[in-house]
């Protein structure tokens, strides 16, 4: 099992950059993929990025996110990042951390199995 805390959160003006951080606890953390998801005000939940487990070899980014934001792991600190630049407004949401272990599609929230309780990102215009 795992536990996920988000943070990093915060108000930047639009084209700013962002770094969020999701520090896991437990032992066994480099078998987990890892994604984020974000949810706007009245909105459903979406998939912004992933990584793979172990090595974090293989990266999957939503296309509106594609190129601005950088996903990243560091095992031995059981954290995972995610590097926001060229903030827009329409990025504004809460911002969750979530780890799997089952397959299936990354981009599916279905398949993850356990989630932090978010962090709020407002980006200003």
């Amino acid at each position: 099992q795992v536990q996920v805390v988000e943070s990093g959160g915060g108000l930047v003006q639009a084209g700013g950059s962002l770094t969020l951080s999701c520090a896991a606890s437990g032992r066994t953390f480099h078998y987990y993929d890892m994604g984020w998801f974000r949810q706007p005000e009245g909105k459903e939940r979406e998939f912004v990025a992933a990584i793979s487990n172990w090595s974090g070899s293989s990266t999957y980014y939503a296309d509106s996110v594609q190129g601005r934001f950088t996903i990243s792991r560091d095992n031995a600190k059981k954290i995972v990042s995610l590097q926001m630049n060229s903030l827009k407004p329409e990025d504004t949401a809460v911002y969750y951390c979530a780890a799997r272990r089952i397959g299936g599609s990354f981009t599916d929230l279905r398949n993850y199995d356990y989630w932090g309780q978010g962090t709020q990102v407002t980006v200003s215009s």
